[in-house]
């Protein structure tokens, strides 16, 4: 075990030192704790390593990547903006109005993709009316960030943790009798969108935008649409019994996107007679987070059966003692303020099995239910990234523009607007979860 746990905290460092280089780092993790399970370390094998792998989500990403390109080139995105902020008087309206409709397209559009299509509209409306881009384009990084967990392909963590509780689409709106996740991260968005609102009550330019996008091609948006509507229908199909059908069924939404990706690409190539758009689409492809996730996935399944996660579970039950409200409180405030410096898509990855491990031990040993301590998990670790301007790759992104347009981003700018609106969506989530999913 001290080994693997060596590996894995000398690739979580580095990955942090050298955040460039995090895909390789995460390759060369893998690589060393496969063979060092093949030489007898730990019961691990090159088998082992390669189906520990959640092709599921390599291939969601992959295809909904391709998605999101064609969605965001036919301009529909902007044109949506456009037509909410023609119904707001001032700029503290536009600016809540932009942030709320950059987080309704995060729930089913990478948060990063989000920034990049709403930017432009946030830097229009503030050349406009002459003010500082600034604090609108971090509003709508932020409102990005924290619908990424409403739904199951809002972000790269939702996407892990369906697949790792095997959470269909629905399952986030209404689960087991009980209202999903969806409402929790919508009640903190509704309190988020109050302090927003607050802190731009000096904004009272009058505002007058027309919607002057034209949009290019429909057929994007409505496969976006068939995306979310064949989630909902593949979650009622039953499980098939045998191979290779069973295999098929446990790849069935990344098969999806993937299809509907082609689907979108050939239509697109054949309709302006070049592949320009197919180029686009590899171009924006990022293949640095599904090689990173590749990687991750079997360094995880090493740790696991090196037995680090069955240490770090024990450690966790032992600081919060047989209480359920304790864990729960633990996990989101440590999930929060290590989300604010790292990545979450690792620590999201590494965590779950330790979550899983240590609902087994609640209750001295008989176990409960998990998934109030997974929804804890991911609001943590979702909104955590909105303390810091580097603890989410959207601020990183909001803020990279905002420097290519000549503007100083300061570390308390970011701070003003992030700080009291990650904690009015923490506590709302925070609350709502137990409520409704921590008693009895």
């Amino acid at each position: 075990m001290t080994f693997a746990l060596l590996v894995f905290l000398i690739t979580y460092v580095s990955m942090l030192a050298f955040p460039k280089y995090r895909p390789q780092i995460a390759l060369c993790a893998a690589f060393l704790l496969t063979a060092a399970g093949v030489c007898g370390l730990y019961p691990m094998d090159f088998v082992s390593a390669v189906t520990a792998v959640d092709y599921n989500v390599l291939l969601m990403m992959a295809g909904t990547m391709g998605l999101v390109t064609l969605f965001a080139e036919s301009r529909m995105p902007t044109l949506l903006s456009e037509k909410l902020l023609t119904h707001v008087p001032d700029v503290r309206w536009a600016v809540t109005i932009l942030a709320l409709a950059a987080g309704v397209i995060s729930a089913f559009v990478d948060n990063v993709a989000t920034v990049l299509m709403m930017a432009p509209v946030g830097l229009a409306i503030a050349r406009k009316i002459g003010i500082s881009p600034v604090p609108v384009l971090i509003a709508i990084a932020v409102s990005s960030n924290l619908q990424g967990a409403a739904t199951l392909v809002g972000d790269t963590t939702s996407i892990l943790l369906g697949s790792f509780a095997q959470m269909n689409f629905l399952d986030f709106f209404w689960m087991r009798g009980k209202p999903g996740i969806f409402w929790g991260v919508e009640l903190g968005a509704l309190a988020a969108a109050f302090v927003l609102f607050f802190l731009f009550r000096d904004m009272k330019q009058p505002l007058f935008v027309k919607e002057e996008t034209q949009v290019t091609d429909l057929f994007p948006t409505i496969l976006m649409a068939a995306v979310v509507l064949l989630f909902i229908v593949v979650s009622f199909l039953p499980t098939p019994q045998g191979e290779p059908w069973a295999f098929l069924y446990s790849l069935r939404n990344g098969l999806i996107c993937c299809l509907l990706c082609g689907i979108g690409l050939v239509r697109s190539c054949l309709k302006n007679r070049n592949s320009r758009v197919v180029r686009r689409v590899l171009k924006d492809l990022d293949t640095d987070t599904l090689l990173l996730l590749f990687g991750l996935f079997i360094v995880i399944e090493g740790i696991r059966r090196a037995g680090v996660i069955d240490a770090v579970a024990n450690w966790f039950y032992l600081v919060a003692g047989n209480n359920p409200f304790m864990l729960y409180t633990l996990i989101v405030l440590i999930s929060v303020l290590l989300s604010a410096f790292i990545d979450n898509i690792p620590y999201v990855a590494t965590m779950l099995p330790v979550v899983q491990k240590i609902a087994l031990l609640m209750n001295g040993g008989a176990g409960v239910e998990p998934f109030v301590f997974y929804f804890g998990l991911l609001t943590g670790a979702t909104l955590g990234g909105n303390l810091t301007p580097i603890g989410a790759s959207a601020n990183i992104v909001a803020i990279g523009i905002l420097r290519k347009h000549g503007e100083t981003v300061r570390t308390r700018d970011f701070l003003r607007i992030g700080v009291p609106f990650t904690v009015s969506a923490v506590l709302c989530g925070y609350a709502y979860i137990w409520l409704v999913w921590g008693t009895p």
